[in-house]
């Protein structure tokens, strides 16, 4: 990689291959990737050891259920000691853009399980329509438990196999001087006492943390196999295959409402609240959706091999040579002068190396154009790293959104934003930050970059542009990651 230290086997001198054959995935010590442990994953492997740390969720669920019937108003330290869980930073997984600092599971997280616990899932554990109890049912029945809480949740239980694994990685391939003995807390919960044990691992050491690989095949991206949005669109399918008459009826009846023939088609908020209300009716739903999904769950094994491979492909194999590329062929790792032309001339150079060096081609997953603007975010973000200036996620600051501030000292910042073209909100945004764009002078300066893959997305983009009067506007930068350009080696470019 040039001397770039992007990825775990560049920070600690290991062949990416060793990585591979392990098993593992080769993480970014720059930023999280945007993987996650899926835990019907576990339930469906056949590892015995993932197999016990699904177990290990579902007793400890169990556990909480048996404290949430003692306590109906839980009494102060009890929500904090039992059901608030810190995020698992060291995997370097997760939905980050800044880092690695996630926020965790904290209050709201814990009222809605011992809530649920205590309500509509007092049967949790004595399931009769399904072959095992599942964490993710815990987040069919609200939208405020998601992906990101039962990941932080699962990866708590997994994090035992995790040091254990990496422990193992790490005495046999790494250097003594590479690992640090650290005393890891709440690493195993003692049934007997009602306590979580601490104990101690010789792992890799970064920064003064500890590094955890994670094993791919635990691993998956969108959502769990499990999940709310997919139990509310797979009603039908699940309609067809319940026996119980009054279920099938009401299921049926939800259908006719939701999905009309002639009248006007509902809104999603409409549709969501018409879900949640059938399945407070009737819970077995639930029960329903999860042996529905358990039915088909060799799905769920494909679907983590095909995104887990495009995430590889698209931040591990792609992403060092768009570095490679800005490395030996551009001046992007050279510092500059202040933030904003720090700023401008980085974007410039990956405006470069996309349009006139084949980086288009970076941009592209099994020939489709990249559609995810976090995707963008972070690939930005892991290339720029090595700087003496703070490049940092920029929320709240009162501008609408922004994804990065690069800034030296207080007085020296510059935003940047990053957008794909096909944005559906592109023009609201535009037109929210126009005066932004149009001033004059200001201490902080804000640089839009607007990536497109196709003639009618450029047209577009122009279209906006020219109706809110920015066209020709220095700090938007437009890139054009078209598919239809002459290879570089074809062209007489030279740098």
């Amino acid at each position: 990689m040039n001397g770039l230290n992007i990825y775990f086997s560049d920070f600690f001198n290991v062949d990416e291959d060793i990585i591979e054959s392990y098993g593992a995935v080769n993480i970014s010590l720059i930023n999280d990737m945007p993987l996650f442990v899926d835990p019907f994953l576990l339930f469906n492997s056949e590892k015995p050891e993932y197999q016990q740390i699904h177990s290990n969720i579902i007793s400890y669920l169990l556990f909480l259920q048996e404290q949430a019937e003692k306590y109906p108003n839980p009494p102060p330290g009890m929500l904090t000691t039992w059901y608030h869980f810190s995020e698992v930073k060291q995997t370097w997984l997760g939905f980050s853009l800044e880092g690695n600092s996630g926020r965790g599971l904290g209050r709201d997280f814990a009222v809605n399980i011992h809530k649920g616990l205590q309500t509509i899932f007092k049967d949790f554990g004595k399931e009769t329509i399904t072959r095992s109890s599942h964490l993710e049912k815990l987040c069919l029945i609200s939208p405020l438990v998601g992906r990101d809480k039962i990941s932080d949740f699962t990866t708590n239980f997994t994090k035992k196999y995790l040091l254990e694994y990496t422990e193992t990685f790490a005495t046999t391939y790494l250097e003594p001087e590479q690992c640090q003995r650290f005393s890891v807390p709440r690493v195993e919960f003692c049934a007997d006492t009602h306590t979580w044990k601490s104990k101690e691992y010789t792992l890799p050491c970064y920064e003064g943390d500890y590094v955890l690989l994670t094993p791919r095949d635990m691993l998956t991206r969108d959502d769990t196999f499990i999940n709310r949005g997919d139990m509310i669109g797979s009603l039908q399918s699940i309609a067809l295959s319940v026996e119980d008459a009054t279920l099938r009826f009401a299921l049926n009846q939800y259908l006719s409402d939701v999905l009309p023939r002639k009248k006007k088609e509902m809104s999603r908020t409409e549709k969501e609240h018409a879900a949640t209300a059938l399945i407070a009716e009737h819970p077995e739903i639930i029960d329903h959706y999860i042996k529905y999904k358990e039915d088909n769950e060799e799905e769920a094994t494909s679907i983590s091999k095909q995104v887990v491979q495009e995430v590889k492909q698209l931040f591990n194999c792609q992403l060092q040579e768009l570095a490679s590329l800005l490395y030996t062929r551009t001046g992007f790792y050279a510092s500059a002068g202040n933030s904003y032309a720090e700023a401008y001339a980085r974007v410039m150079f990956l405006k470069n190396v996309i349009e006139d060096m084949d980086g288009y081609r970076i941009f592209y997953i099994q020939g489709k154009p990249l559609r995810r603007e976090s995707d963008l975010q972070i690939m930005y973000r892991l290339v720029w790293y090595a700087t003496e200036f703070d490049v940092n996620r920029e929320v709240n600051n009162g501008r609408g959104p922004v994804d990065f501030k690069v800034s030296k000292g207080s007085r020296d910042a510059t935003l940047v934003e990053f957008k794909l073209a096909s944005n559906s909100k592109l023009k609201k945004n535009l037109s929210n930050q126009v005066e932004i764009y149009k001033a004059a002078s200001r201490t902080d300066r804000a640089i839009k970059v607007i990536l497109y893959f196709t003639e009618d997305e450029f047209n577009r983009v122009n279209g906006i542009l020219n109706n809110l009067g920015l066209q020709g506007c220095p700090d938007i930068v437009l890139i054009d990651a078209t598919d239809n350009k002459p290879s570089a080696s074809n062209v007489g470019y030279s740098y």
